[in-house]
């Protein structure tokens, strides 16, 4: 498949995810956030960093670059978005997906090994994934804690909406420890820890991110 890689002023992560890409045995294809094309893709990759400086809200400005427009209008249509990190602000405040991310609850800014339990395994991203796996990946932020009011965090349990849960330790105040979520048809996922930073042996945190690059090709296929 061919999976795009959105690169945005202050994007620190895109190379890394286009590798990650690459890893998970798809093409990688860069794409610009000032340009209205998303060059045919299959699915698209909003990486980590400090889009536009995080000078507003994390991914405030993001969401009305051009590209932007592209991604929301094909996500609508059932495209695989992946946001990471600031990718997972980005897509909730492009009301891609609910809730807020807002500054880690002991104000400082987190970098560590991170355990997880994936908790849903039927999005395009997660299919590889056994149902309650525990992997460790990557997790640095600053401004990493998910918020909802309780009537959308019911719903994102009820509804199995929960993609990822933290694990021994809650790094950011993340209301019920929620590391990443889905949107209500399961085509868009956004989740705070770097899977992309876990994907080879020599570099990370081991290989447990990989999952989340090889699951596009394994649903093409399945």
């Amino acid at each position: 498949m061919k999976v795009g890689v959105v690169t945005f002023p202050g994007s620190l992560d895109d190379v890394d995810a286009q590798r990650a890409v690459r890893i998970g045995g798809n093409e990688a294809v860069a794409l610009w956030h000032g340009d209205h094309d998303l060059k045919g893709v299959d699915a698209v990759v909003l990486p980590g960093g400090f889009s536009y400086g995080d000078y507003l809200r994390c991914g405030a400005i993001s969401r009305f670059s051009p590209v932007m427009a592209e991604v929301i209008e094909a996500a609508g249509k059932g495209m695989p978005v992946l946001g990471i990190c600031n990718g997972f602000q980005i897509l909730c405040e492009s009301h891609l997906l609910p809730g807020a991310l807002i500054r880690n609850d002991h104000r400082k800014f987190v970098c560590r090994d991170q355990l997880l339990r994936i908790e849903n395994t039927s999005t395009p991203w997660t299919s590889s994934y056994a149902q309650g796996a525990e992997i460790t990946v990557v997790l640095k932020n600053g401004e990493g804690g998910f918020v909802a009011d309780t009537e959308t965090l019911d719903r994102l349990e009820g509804e199995g909406r929960v993609v990822a849960r933290y694990l021994e330790v809650n790094p950011n105040g993340s209301m019920r420890d929620i590391a990443g979520i889905t949107n209500d048809r399961g085509n868009v996922v956004g989740l705070m820890p770097h899977p992309e930073h876990a994907v080879e042996d020599l570099t990370g945190a081991g290989t447990q991110g990989l999952g989340f690059f090889t699951s596009l090709t394994e649903a093409v296929f399945s």
